[in-house]
């Protein structure tokens, strides 16, 4: 019971974090601190419109949050896929709980972070902007 305990305690957190998001709407103007990189350089991040993502989302807007942050939203399912494995190899005791991904899918991921990462900030690009 107690190697369920992270996977329950951060089941737990981002349930927290996304009841705020949910609550409190980052699309007005004071409520979430700007994002340091858009700040210093004018440019998108990967992460760039995200909290406005998971706050359509949990408004029951998928179309809106797409428009937010593409890559937020297409990794949502993974990233609870890859939650709920954990819990259940951490339910059966198996010893490799915490290695449930395979460096191959964490390089591509990081691939494709970096190019959404450039093409949203070309010209051509510009749909992925939030």
């Amino acid at each position: 019971m107690r190697a369920v305990l992270a996977p329950l305690g951060l089941a737990v957190a981002a349930g927290a974090a996304t009841l705020l998001v949910a609550l409190v709407d980052p699309g007005e103007p004071g409520h979430y601190p700007a994002c340091p990189f858009l700040t210093l350089t004018g440019l998108y991040c990967p992460g760039c419109g995200g909290l406005r993502a998971v706050h359509a989302l949990t408004q029951g807007d998928p179309a809106a949050a797409l428009g937010f942050n593409p890559l937020v939203v297409i990794m949502i399912p993974v990233v609870v896929l890859l939650w709920g494995r954990w819990a259940l190899f951490s339910w059966q005791g198996r010893r490799d709980a915490g290695k449930v991904i395979n460096p191959a899918y964490v390089w591509a991921f990081l691939g494709l972070m970096i190019v959404f990462w450039i093409v949203r900030n070309v010209p051509f690009g510009e749909f992925l902007a939030p």
